[in-house]
């Protein structure tokens, strides 16, 4: 169909952009005209008009709050998670300038793939001269260990990618290879993602190349590698954790994949064979794609502190008996000093002149370089020989005369540990800022394959835009913001998806048990933090309605169910409530405003519903990769709404927060349902719903103690907030229509198998949870099956009128020891569970729940989650 955009109308949005004088611009020429490949898209933006720009991109920030793309920042002052930043203006390349790049790259993949090769083999790199012996062997990455070690299919360099910056003559130009754990492809793909959704007409017209045939490229390759069971591969993603930069990647990648996401701990080497550690026994692991740096991987050879790393994986690796992209000790050459030395051993190793040259360096370590290095010193750019994670570039020019003269100090007292590089002014690309388009400094992360004869390169890349246009490079560790990279087809794009079938039958599976016990213990805390969540939402919501219908001071006197529901909210959230028997106290509303604000935004306390949110995002952004799109924006909905302060609420406190806890309570039903209707019925859905029936249970056990041990007078009013907390008014009203009496509601909310809300019934179905799990060795019932059935007889065997029947004083004794006894049991299920099937030391896990608790230490829980 013939575009209904006319490219030549390309002017509005452009118009006032400024270029930067010394800098290649990326969208305007030197005469101010805008470069021709730009001209369809800015016409396309011009024609949607400013609102329509605005809206569609408060649309795609949206998206990415949804589905929680981040990136970790270490020691920032504003917390460790940033959210992703990317700009509404792709970066577009004709294909005759992606050809060089892509011509560039993989010339240079294979040869660091043959440099690997000789480092770790014949070293004829170094007897010849060519590269210096201590960039090699006075290199912490250079793994010894790994000396004379095979790798699948002679391949040392699987995935690589390279950070490119655009000169002001218009060549492209290498500021560092990552051979070691090359990051940032889940990213562009992310962008990629947003972009098009909400770009689609100008992404359609635009013909741009697609980015899947990359990761199928990369999924092959993966395959090929896998020195055993190739057919059907166990391929998993290792990944140091949630607080590594680019978790969040690893997670999606994972997940888009089809892998496992494992850390160290859930792998374990037997007889030189990697295994994943599961409910369901040991499972071979044939690949592994790694995220943890080499030294990392394995405390047993290489670095003996690590807590990241399988021990033995090293041995493992070296008896071919599982492949790792990239092999241990590819870090080696991420030294910025091996760029100094690239053309000559680009020649000696593939006959050839390096096509994408490097930004010039020189490793001062030779008196030489030295030498020509300090000639432009005064503006140059310099960095650590070996250094160990991210250390920001020195811009000689920005350092005052003080300090350059101690750096040249530093640097001739020990030469060998410093490259300096020229400084480049990066070409400039147009972002937005404060609504008007500003030209930022451009750097790209691009990346290639190893595909079966030849590496493939992405055709697109992860650009990334710094803060200013100083500098050779943007890092998203300075604050720096992405963008997509648009590469226009020469023909016809390619419709592939990895969703696509594929021609070979595959073996039909309905398979679960490979589930990580790390996952396991997320998923299980995962539910129990959400129902949690939600039993301190309701109640903090019953007690919010119904101190907004209070008129004045004198009604909450006379009142008789506040003093039993604060002392339960105090329970469940572990706040120091006071709880005087009845008519020995006189309420003030303000004081119990304050209490319920409290309750449900402090941050100072673990019980707080604040604080159990907090802790349910985190426990699902550890199971990104097992949980869907849509329950992942229910947490992030749910945690947007805690964002609330309580001084937003001081025109209509009461209403206001009857609101939020409304929409909370929704949420989390939400994510409940999602997680009923959306999971299969394997042992990841069992936990998750175990974590949920222990805590639902424990809820309510709380709620009891708290509010019908003790009798009050005009009881009717407490029963009906607890029915109501409790989500079983309707029932109850239907079987009894207007009488209010305690024994009832005991029956209700304690032995009535068929109010899903009840504690039997949460019994009933952890019973049926851990009948499904793996059996013991003996083919005997488990300890915990054993304590779940003894709870669950009790409760079947229990007669109610006699538990409500009322003591001395007017306590219900027999209930009160009842609820203790069922309160000290279901924790110590919770702990059984937990060592058996969780994999931890055998702590108490019990929670001190402080006024009304369950049990000797009340709830579960004191493990506090992942």
């Amino acid at each position: 169909m013939p575009s209904p955009v006319n490219p030549t109308r390309a002017a509005n949005l452009a118009q006032h952009y400024v270029p930067a004088p010394t800098s290649y611009d990326e969208l305007k020429a030197p005469d101010g005209s805008m470069r021709e490949h730009f001209r369809l898209l800015f016409a396309h933006l011009d024609g949607l008009g400013n609102a329509e720009l605005e809206r569609r991109w408060d649309k795609a920030k949206h998206l990415l709050h949804e589905n929680g793309v981040s990136y970790n920042v270490y020691h920032d002052p504003q917390g460790m998670e940033r959210p992703w930043s990317l700009s509404p203006i792709p970066v577009v390349h004709t294909a005759e300038q992606w050809q060089v790049i892509e011509d560039g790259l993989a010339q240079r993949a294979r040869l660091l793939d043959l440099l690997l090769r000789d480092i770790y083999g014949a070293q004829r790199v170094l007897l010849e001269g060519v590269l210096p012996p201590e960039l090699i062997f006075g290199n912490p990455h250079f793994l010894r260990p790994c000396h004379g070690m095979s790798v699948p299919r002679e391949c040392w360099l699987p995935l690589y990618c390279a950070d490119l910056l655009r000169r002001p003559d218009g060549s492209f130009a290498v500021v560092e290879d990552r051979t070691q754990t090359p990051s940032g492809a889940g990213y562009a793909l992310e962008n990629r993602i947003i972009m098009s959704s909400v770009l689609p007409e100008a992404f359609r017209e635009c013909n741009v190349e697609r980015l899947s045939l990359f990761f199928r490229a990369l999924r092959d390759t993966l395959h090929r590698l896998a020195p055993h069971n190739r057919d059907n591969p166990r391929i998993v993603l290792l990944t140091s954790g949630p607080y590594n930069a680019s978790y969040f990647e690893q997670a999606y990648l994972a997940q888009y994949l089809g892998y496992t996401l494992v850390n160290g701990a859930d792998l374990t080497v037997r007889q030189d064979h990697v295994y994943l550690k599961t409910l369901g026994g040991l499972q071979p692991v044939d690949v592994i794609l790694r995220r943890v740096n080499d030294d990392y991987c394995d405390p047993l050879e290489l670095r003996p502190e690590s807590m990241l790393g399988t021990p033995g994986l090293t041995q493992a690796a070296r008896s071919n008996n599982v492949a790792i992209a990239n092999p241990l000790g590819t870090g080696v050459l991420q030294t910025p000093a091996i760029q100094a030395y690239l053309d000559p051993l680009c020649r000696m190793l593939l006959g050839e002149e390096l096509k994408l040259a490097s930004v010039r360096a020189f490793w001062c370590g030779e008196p030489a370089a030295l030498r020509e290095a300090l000639g432009s010193f005064d503006d140059a750019v310099v960095q650590q020989t070996f250094a160990e994670g991210f250390v920001e570039p020195v811009l000689t020019r920005m350092l005052d005369a003080q300090a350059r003269t101690e750096l040249l100090a530093r640097i001739r007292a020990k030469p060998e540990a410093y490259v300096i590089k020229e400084r480049v002014d990066a070409s400039t690309t147009p972002t937005f800022c404060e609504g008007v388009l500003t030209a930022r400094a451009l750097s790209m992360r691009c990346f290639a394959v190893a595909a079966r004869d030849a590496y493939l390169v992405m055709p697109g890349a992860l650009a990334r835009v710094a803060d200013g246009v100083e500098g050779t490079e943007a890092s998203m560790q300075l604050g720096a913001g992405s963008k997509d990279t648009w590469v226009l087809s020469r023909g016809a794009v390619t419709t592939f998806s990895l969703l696509t079938p594929i021609d070979r039958p595959v073996a039909l599976s309905r398979g679960g048990s490979d589930l990580p016990s790390r996952a396991t213990d997320n998923l299980y805390w995962l539910g129990r933090y959400a129902e949690r969540a939600e039993g301190v939402a309701r109640l903090a919501r019953g007690l919010c309605a119904r101190l907004r219908e209070l008129g004045n001071q004198h009604e909450l006197e006379r009142s008789t169910e506040f003093v039993p529901l604060l002392r339960a909210l105090g329970a469940q959230t572990q706040l120091s409530y006071t709880a005087p028997l009845p008519g020995e106290i006189t309420l003030d509303l303000h004081a119990v405003q304050e209490q319920l604000l409290a309750a449900v935004f402090s941050d100072g306390k673990d019980g707080t519903l604040r604080a159990v949110v907090r802790s349910t995002l985190r426990a699902g952004r550890l199971v990104r990769d097992r949980i869907s799109t849509d329950t992942w924006r229910v947490l992030a909905a749910l945690d947007d709404e805690m964002k609330t302060t309580p001084a937003e609420l001081r025109h209509d406190p009461f209403g206001t927060l009857l609101d939020l806890l409304n929409r909370v309570v929704l949420r989390l039903a939400a994510f409940s349902g999602l997680a009923m209707d959306s999971m299969t019925r394997g042992h990841a859905f069992r936990f998750l719903d175990m974590g949920r029936r222990l805590e639902r249970a424990l809820t309510l056990l709380v709620l009891l103690r708290a509010t019908l041990v003790e009798r009050c007078e005009r009881e009717s009013s407490l029963l009906e907030a607890v029915l109501d907390i409790a989500d079983s008014s309707m029932t109850y009203r239907r079987r009894y229509l207007a009488t209010l009496q305690v024994a009832p509601v005991i029956d209700l909310l304690l032995t009535d198998e068929t109010n899903p809300r009840s504690v039997i019934y949460q019994m009933e179905a952890l019973t049926r949870h851990l009948e499904a799990l793996p059996p013991s060795r003996d083919g005997l019932r488990s300890p915990e099956e054993l304590m779940a059935l003894s709870v669950l007889t009790d409760l079947k065997l229990c007669d109610v009128a006699q538990l409500c029947a009322p003591g001395a004083g007017g306590q219900r004794q027999r209930l009160s020891a009842w609820l203790i006894d069922l309160g000290t049991r279901i924790p110590a299920l919770s702990d059984s569970l937990s060592d058996r099937y969780l994999n931890h030391a055998k702590l108490s896990r019990h929670l001190s729940l402080r006024g009304a608790g369950v049990g000797p230490n009340a709830a579960d829980g004191g493990k506090g989650g992942p």
